[in-house]
């Protein structure tokens, strides 16, 4: 299966080889939150994007091992491309995995999807 998104404006488009998640993530860290995204995570192969004009800007904080993509024409946040910590923050300081916004898939109304908190605020 493969799943399509794009940002508001259209400029930032993506598509993912493979099914969506069982879960939604939603997580409470003080970026997370004040963004209101909930993320679908991919392994990096299977996420693909096409961006016109140069419209994607990122944003990275504190560690700075996190991209937080967004479209810097409408502002929607797209994905991020970060380390894959486990929920104890441990990471084998190899893989990576790509959390895109799920509220950016097409034909997706992720108000019905099964959602996970993870405690952002208190775990990073």
């Amino acid at each position: 299966m493969s799943i399509t998104g794009q940002c508001h404006c259209g400029k930032v488009h993506f598509q993912i080889e493979g099914d969506l998640p069982d879960q939604l993530t939603r997580c409470t860290c003080s970026f997370c939150s004040k963004r209101g995204v909930l993320l679908a995570y991919f392994h990096p192969d299977q996420f693909h994007s096409t961006v016109a004009d140069g419209s994607d800007s990122i944003y990275r904080w504190n560690t700075e091992m996190v991209a937080h993509h967004f479209c810097s024409t409408c502002g929607c946040a797209t994905f991020s491309d970060s380390p894959a910590f486990e929920l104890d923050g441990s990471w084998d300081k190899v893989t990576r995995r790509i959390g895109v916004n799920a509220r950016l898939f097409d034909d997706f109304d992720a108000a019905t999807a099964p959602v996970t908190v993870i405690d952002g605020k208190n775990l990073w």
